[in-house]
């Protein structure tokens, strides 16, 4: 083996200095990082450990996924995110009234709108219509979701268990119904209820009470 003793190597020409093919290079004392300048080719960056500074990643992991502390505690890892976290809440609260003897599904004014991160994120919807009173007819509610009804979102039926029409006879009192929907996209949905009188005779609703929508997105 042959050694060539100098003090610096200066390139003849072009633009640098180039170690052929198969050949190394090798600085046994290392560089000082104030002679280095340019850039390093990613594929020649190694992988830094948390202990230097770090991550100890060799990828971005996949779409949704997060970052979280390994069983060891001693290093980063990408896990799927966690279910049953409440992504946002809606809040919406009426003071109205009116009536009806419709047998028809009627606005009611009491709406609110959500814009879900998941499609298959789930929308708990917890519906309160105040002051729900029967003269002569029995109210009936339902829960919609863009203009149609939940067939599971019935919220008022004859004015709730254990009462019944009697004629003139007025019953009152806010009733409150929870309902579980999947979002089935990420586009705004508007809930809202929607009320009839489900035999002859007039409802009326709001008659003091205050009604209110709240609409919570939950991660699966």
């Amino acid at each position: 083996m042959s050694k060539i003793k100098v003090n610096e190597i200066e390139k003849a020409s072009g633009s640098g200095i180039t170690i052929p093919t198969g050949s190394t290079f090798t600085v046994t004392d290392g560089i000082p990082a104030t002679n280095l300048s340019g850039t390093i080719a990613d594929a020649r960056l190694p992988t830094i450990p948390v202990t230097k500074g770090g991550t100890g990643l060799t990828s971005l992991g996949s779409a949704g996924q997060v970052v979280q502390v390994n069983s060891g505690a001693n290093a980063l890892e990408f896990a799927a995110a966690g279910s049953g976290k409440v992504k946002q809440v809606v809040y919406a609260n009426f003071n109205s009234s009116a009536s009806t003897s419709s047998n028809s599904y009627q606005d009611t004014g009491v709406t609110a709108n959500i814009t879900p991160n998941h499609a298959n994120n789930l929308i708990l919807i917890w519906a309160t219509l105040g002051e729900p009173d029967q003269t002569d007819g029995r109210l009936n509610c339902h829960v919609h979701k863009g203009g149609s009804v939940l067939t599971y979102g019935r919220l008022i039926s004859e004015m709730g268990r254990g009462l019944s029409n009697t004629g003139a006879e007025t019953h009152r009192g806010s009733i409150g119904h929870c309902v579980v929907d999947v979002a089935g996209g990420t586009s705004q949905i508007t809930y809202d209820l929607k009320y009839k009188a489900n035999s002859s005779g007039t409802v009326r609703w709001g008659n003091g009470g205050s009604s209110n929508l709240i609409l919570m997105e939950i991660e699966v």
